[in-house]
Order: structure tokens, then sequence, then C-alpha cells
């Protein structure tokens, strides 16, 4: 058994070494790790090449709410840049609380962060150059955006990952949404107490107490209320949309109670009041306002909302009696896109822009998609390793022939009545290694289950917590981090943010994973 878990555990520590040690890219150390882990299961966990190539296929087809997502998104971002949008959109921002910097940094990093990523954008692009342009450090610049949208990553893309946990746990997406929002409240508000610790430690997170106390409460008690509130559980895919935009509104009155301004228009450039004459917020905006009015539609009119997510939910079946149910017409995606081709009527791009858009996403989708999907092909290749055909009957016939229940055995005998501890620090493994919380979720959702069953605790809030993990491994991961750098021509700088702000990430796994031992 102990050689099986560490033939099991292989793939993923090759994954870690090459990341680290190598400092290879994700999308090369996914393949490997899915190549060695497919020659694993031949040799040693007697899978056959036949249930190897299936269950890639369904990791694949698996990954489509994340992968076509992310195609999406950065199809739109792309349109919005080449169009001028998000620079009118960044002039915007950089006018916001001008005297107040706790507050600026809640409601530019905090809701702001939040609102982009899940309408699809990323904030550690965008930020980034805001928060320089405002008169922040180049550290400051690549820390905050990459550690404020954590406080709901699990509804970036239009709630993907959440769409991820649903699927594979089994349950509806509201159930899904209940069981993570009982972690946000406290996650959240840590994460808006620990911003202010990485931009000017003890003193700052004094000053800014009532902001970011304010600020977290808001968007973690925000996403309750849309899984709690019966009115509102149809529209979950836009939590955090909602939540973002209602912090931004609470930022808004306590300057208004404390008397303070909230716009200051001083210090913006030539270049920006040039860009501001050029086009109205409404038109920069446009992409987002269809968007967000046709989720609504899809999501609040039942008739629409049972059509497309139940009759025309198009199940495939490529591992007999397990059934991955597409969605096309329901997912975000598809309203991305839809979204950014009717905005044209408005931003009425030139031939340049849509040259310069196709080139810039064609450019820029390879690799995150790539990464994406095969984290997802090598959890389904994990989860059912040992699949044999018996009698016409797909099953495992032997626990020892499939790697999660390896695992899930090992784990069970090592760490017992601890195991909900260790859950969250593993999101934080798979998110850093993988670079998504979806994907650390495909990873490790069915062995969080089979562990928790043995163990008798709910798989549900273990599930939670690693995806709650993999999400603050945002704030450290090489991938995310670089890329902040880039946008403000401060590559370097992000090793020393990764220095920094990883004992943060670490102490926020620690709550949640406390967390996940009270409710587990």
């Amino acid at each position: 058994m102990t050689l099986l878990c560490l033939l099991t555990l292989l793939p993923i520590l090759a994954i870690l070494l090459l990341l680290v040690w190598r400092n290879m890219a994700p999308h090369i150390t996914g393949l490997i790790g899915w190549l060695l882990c497919a020659g694993i299961a031949y040799g040693f966990f007697h899978t056959s090449v036949e249930v190897c190539a299936r269950a890639s296929i369904a990791g694949l087809l698996s990954s489509f709410p994340i992968t076509l997502m992310v195609i999406a998104s950065i199809f739109q971002i792309s349109y919005m840049e080449s169009t001028g949008a998000l620079k009118r959109i960044t002039v915007l921002l950089k006018t916001l609380v001008p005297s107040n910097t706790a507050a600026q940094v809640m409601m530019v990093n905090l809701g702001s962060g939040t609102l982009l990523v899940s309408a699809g954008a990323t904030p550690v692009s965008v930020l980034p150059p805001i928060m320089k342009g405002m008169g922040y450090s180049n550290f400051v610049s690549i820390a905050l955006p990459a550690l404020g949208f954590d406080a709901l990553c699990t509804y970036s893309m239009l709630g993907a990952p959440l769409v991820t946990y649903s699927d594979f746990t089994g349950v509806p997406l509201i159930k899904a949404a209940q069981v993570f929002s009982v972690y946000l409240p406290v996650i959240s508000t840590c994460i808006a107490f620990a911003m202010l610790g990485l931009l000017g430690g003890a003193k700052m997170v004094k000053q800014g107490f009532i902001p970011a106390l304010l600020a977290g409460v808001t968007i973690g008690s925000a996403a309750v209320a849309v899984a709690y509130t019966p009115l509102l559980n149809s529209g979950v895919v836009l939590t955090g949309v909602i939540a973002g935009f209602i912090t931004i509104l609470v930022m808004i009155l306590y300057l208004k109670l404390i008397g303070q301004p909230i716009i200051d228009r001083s210090h913006l450039t030539e270049d920006d009041l040039q860009i501001e004459s050029e086009m109205s917020l409404l038109t920069a905006f446009s992409p987002w306002i269809i968007l967000v009015t046709s989720l609504l539609i899809v999501n609040f009119c039942p008739s629409i909302y049972h059509y497309l997510y139940y009759n025309l939910e198009m199940g495939v079946s490529v591992i007999p009696g397990q059934v991955i149910k597409i969605r096309p017409f329901w997912n975000a995606y598809t309203w991305v896109f839809i979204g950014t081709i009717v905005s044209m009527i408005f931003l009425k791009p030139r031939n340049n822009s849509i040259k310069e858009t196709l080139t810039a996403w064609l450019n820029r989708i390879p690799k995150p998609v790539i990464s994406t999907g095969v984290f997802f092909m090598l959890g389904l290749l994990m989860n059912n390793t040992g699949l044999e055909n018996v009698g016409g009957i797909w099953k495992v016939v032997d626990p020892n022939h499939n790697m999660i229940s390896v695992l899930a055995a090992s784990s069970s005998a090592v760490f017992g009545q601890l195991y909900p501890l260790i859950t969250a620090p593993l999101g934080l493994f798979g998110g850093f290694i993988s670079g998504s919380e979806a994907s650390a979720l495909a990873m490790f959702a069915k062995y969080n289950i089979i562990t928790s069953g043995i163990l008798k605790f709910d798989p549900l809030v273990v599930t939670a917590a690693t995806g709650i993990g993999a999400g603050l491994a945002s704030v450290c991961s090489p991938a995310k981090l670089q890329n902040a750098a880039a946008v403000i021509d401060a590559i370097g700088e992000e090793n020393n943010v990764i220095k920094k702000a990883f004992p943060i990430s670490v102490l926020l796994v620690v709550a949640a994973a406390v967390m996940c031992y009270l409710l587990a």
C-alpha cells in the first residue's frame, strides 16, 4: 500500500519539482505529470490504454466551463484593450478615493478586483498599472491585486470554479454556494486586513481597521446572501459581480459618512483626459453591461433557465455510466462571446482593432488553456484508474487498483480525525502547482469525498476547504505574479512579493483549515 501511495503522489510531486526547481511553465509541467500518471496507471494500477484515453478525454470535456471561459474572457479583454475601453475604465479607477488609502485599496483591489475577475477579466493584468499610476510602489502594485480578488476567487469567471465543484461533488449549484459561503465572511475579512498589512504593517492595519472590516464583511456576507436568499439564488454565478459592486457602494457610503471625497481628478494626465474625452463610461462598460444583462435574463427567467440548463444540457458519456453535462447555452462563456460581439455596435471597432484583438487573443490563450485542461485530465485519470468493463458494467473491482482509493485509505490511516486540517493546505498546494482553483478541485475532489466517507466527515465542507486553499494560492503563484510584474515593467519584483506574501497565504489557509475542522 505504501508503494502504491508513493506512486500515486509521484506525478504531482514531479510537477512541483519541475515547477519550482526547473522553473518550468505550468502547462508543460502539467503535460509531463499527466503522461507520467498515465504510465504509472498502466504499469502499476492495471489500467488499460483505453481507460486512460477515455478518462483523459472526459477530463478535457469536464474542463470546458473553465477552459472555454478562459478563451472567451481573454477574447473579451483583448477586444476591450484594442478598442480603448479598458483604458477608459482605468482612468475612472485612477480617480477613486484620493484621501483615504485604506478605503482606496478596498475599493480598487477588493471591490473592483472581485468584480473584474468575476466578469472574466484578470486583476493581475488590469490593476497593477492602475495602482502604479496612483503612486503605489512596484511591490504594492503587484501584491495587492493578486491578493484582493482571492476574497471570492470561487466566483471568478462568472462562477466557473463553483460549477466545477458542483459537477465533481454532484450537488446543485445553490447547495455548492451555500457550503462555500460559510467560509467567506471570515476569509474575505482576513484578506482585507492582510492587504493593509502588506501595504504598511501594523500601523496601516490600525489606521484602516474600519474600512477593512466593512469591506471584508460586506463582500463575504454578500456571497452568503446570494446563496441563502431564494429570490437571488438564480443569480449565483453572478455572486462575484454583485458582491464586488456592493462592496464599492459600501466604501462610497463610508466615505460620505466621514465627509471625505470619493473622486479626485487632479492627478489625471493629459493622456488620461484625452482618453476620457474620446469614450463615455457606458460605451466602455458595454461588453460587461450586455454580459451581465444576458446572464440575469438567462438565470432569473425560469422558463429560459430550465430550457438551457436541463433541456439543452447535452450530456456526453465518454466513460460508460459517467455523464458530463456540457450545457453550452447556459454556461457563461457563450454569453461572454455574445456580449463582446454585440458591444461592437457601441464601441465601433476599427479594422486594426479587430486585427489587434485576434492577434493578442491567439497569442494569449494556448498556455492557460493547456494548463487548465491538462490538470482536469490528470484529475479524471487518477479518479478512474483501475476501471474495468465487467459484463458491460464499468467499475473498479479492486480498490488497490484505483489511485484515489489508495490515497484515501492511506490518508485516513495517517491523519485520522485530523484529516480536515490538511484539506485547505492541500488546496494551496494544488492551486500553486496548477495555477487554478478549478483545476485543484478537479484533482482532489474525489479524494476528499472518499476520505471523508471513510472518516465520517462532511465531504462538501472538506472539499470546499480545498477550493478555498487553492484560491489563496494566487498571491504566491509565480505565473500570476510574473504577469502582474510584467505589465508594469517590474520583472524580478515578484520574488519579493512571494517572500512576503507566502506567510500571509499560509496564515489564511490555517484559518480555513481550522474552520474546516470545526465545521466538518
